[in-house]
């Protein structure tokens, strides 16, 4: 067979269903290779959306997602979403085309060392230089991408080598990896330092969305009574209906969450990267012992000294834990912090949820959003403004139903992040939240969603600026520069790309507008927001008036 079927018979041994991306030269071999083979190709409109396609498709399944482009301005389209996954843990495996190595030893047409590009954005980049490597290859790039902690891996498919003739067979995927336990002795030495703790709080980070992690972790706080606050990866690694949750930290601001790391004796991070939040900003006040608890062993840095360690398989660690909870660890909730949840649960759930201004408040738009979501339902934050908000004001209440970029924290990835989610969840309502910057950076991909017909809904807060650049040089600088941008039609683009869309011209007809948007099955739709962000400036004040305890 060609070399170029034998790549496409190891991807589908790894179970590969899409592949995100944009046809080359170089990788017309793979492509016509496709034509036999059972994965859909997704023909995306600019490589940078397909490889936000497969990070999401990876966040969701918590397989590699796919994502492939030519050589040259190809791979370099590809490498924000591609370090996007990377940072932010997502696994994925991108695939680009080359030039003939015949050709590589000196100055060619669009040829450049993709695979050196690659390797600060990957965990392992790597050429395909011989087709009797193509199985090797193709089986440790999925492998380290599945790995803890996940990521991005690359492959490089020269154009001469794809051609070749070869003999030989996919290397088979074998049972599952299991990852080590942890020590015992640094599980008896958490359970004594958390014994000894008189105001411990727990910190959830992303590796705590996993359905089992999720799962030992209610059981801690539920038979602790601790009280635990999430990173804004880590949102719905507890409930936020349940009474001893205190919402998602890291705002950046002085939220009140950060006064009870001010007075914490003890953090247990649980799955947490310093990437999320780091902890120069909750490692304040008084001297506390931190457990740390993840895969991997911690980062080094001066705000951040574990007292121990427990390392190994999370869900694992954290069943140990939960097996030796004795009476000295129970009852470890303390009084100031069920006020705290109250005052959150107030400015959170109730104080804006009949607000009728307009321009709508985010803490509104939020509020309506969540109320036409079931609980597994998925939102999927873009950055900007709105992902503040999002964070704080968006109560989540089952792990991966949240979805905030918070590593690399790239804008554009909701619009066609949202498709590879929908394409994992068909049945479910997924809606990409972002402002109107946010939107025009991939907005060619509702032409992607609509040749699919793939039904996201797309919420548009509509500013025309970009309103976290306003709100930092506003709260820092108290005037703002060059953020605003032209107001455009952004109902009639959408419908020029086939989508649904409506703007609303009151708070009170958002909330209809998104059950019209969920009734459509066949293609995307877009739901324009005139948003006030005024409450940007009003949200640093009142928290600025927090006094540290």
């Amino acid at each position: 067979m060609k070399a170029s079927d034998l790549f496409l018979k190891c991807l589908e041994a790894e179970g590969v269903r899409y592949i995100f991306g944009v046809p080359g030269e170089e990788n017309a071999d793979v492509m016509i290779s496709l034509l036999d083979s059972d994965i859909e190709f997704i023909i995306c409109r600019h490589e940078q959306g397909a490889a936000f396609m497969a990070d999401l498709y990876g966040r969701m399944t918590g397989e590699p997602g796919v994502c492939l482009g030519t050589l040259g301005p190809g791979a370099t389209n590809l490498m924000t979403g591609v370090a996007n996954a990377d940072m932010d843990n997502s696994p994925l495996v991108v695939i680009t085309g080359q030039g003939a190595t015949t050709r590589l030893h000196k100055d060619s047409h669009q040829a450049m060392d993709v695979v050196r590009m690659f390797e600060p954005v990957t965990k392992w980049s790597q050429t395909i230089w011989d087709a009797e490597n193509i199985t090797e290859v193709t089986r440790k790039a999925f492998k380290i991408a599945r790995a803890e902690h996940p990521g991005a891996t690359h492959i490089e498919l020269p154009e001469d080598v794809a051609k070749v003739d070869i003999d030989d067979e996919p290397i088979i995927p074998g049972m599952k990896v299991r990852r080590p336990a942890a020590e015992e002795k640094a599980v008896a030495r958490a359970m004594e330092v958390l014994a000894g703790a008189e105001r411990p709080i727990i910190l959830a980070g992303h590796g705590c969305i996993r359905t089992r992690v999720s799962t030992q972790l209610n059981r801690m706080v539920d038979e602790t009574g601790m009280y635990a606050t999430t990173t804004f990866m880590g949102k719905g690694a507890i409930s936020d209906r349940h009474p001893q949750s205190l919402f998602a930290a890291g705002l950046g601001a002085r939220d009140h969450v950060i006064d009870a790391f001010e007075d914490a004796d003890c953090v247990i991070a649980v799955g947490y990267d310093f990437t999320e939040w780091h902890p120069e900003k909750w490692n304040v006040g008084p001297h506390k012992q931190i457990i740390h608890i993840d895969f991997q062993p911690s980062e080094v840095d001066a705000h951040y000294r574990p007292e121990v360690e427990v390392v190994g398989d999370l869900a694992n660690a954290l069943w140990q834990m939960n097996e030796a909870i004795t009476d000295d660890h129970r009852d470890m909730g303390w009084d100031r912090l069920e006020r705290m949840r109250r005052t959150l649960e107030f400015e959170i759930l109730e104080e804006f949820s009949l607000d009728g201004g307009f321009p709508v408040k985010p803490q509104r738009a939020l509020h309506d959003i969540r109320a036409e979501l079931a609980d597994d339902d998925i939102l999927i934050s873009d950055v900007g403004a709105h992902k503040m908000w999002t964070a704080r004001h968006y109560p989540t209440y089952e792990p991966n139903t949240c979805i905030i970029s918070n590593g690399f924290c790239s804008m554009g990835i909701a619009l066609p992040g949202a498709i590879g989610a929908k394409l994992v969840h068909p049945d479910k309502k997924v809606v990409g939240l972002m402002g109107d910057g946010g939107f025009m950076m991939n907005i060619q991909e509702l032409d992607t969603a609509f040749q699919y017909e793939v039904a996201p809904t797309y919420v548009v807060w509509d500013d025309s600026s970009y309103g976290l650049i306003a709100w930092k040089q506003e709260a820092h600088f108290g005037r703002t520069s060059h953020t605003t941008m032209r107001h455009n039609d952004l109902v009639a683009v959408a419908k020029g790309f086939g989508a649904h869309a409506v703007r609303i011209e009151s708070a009170d007809e958002f909330r209809p507008a998104l059950k019209e948007a969920f009734a459509i099955t066949d293609r995307p739709s877009v739901i324009v927001v005139p948003i006030d962000y005024s409450e940007n400036m009003k949200l640093t004040k009142r928290l600025g008036q927090l006094l540290p305890h």
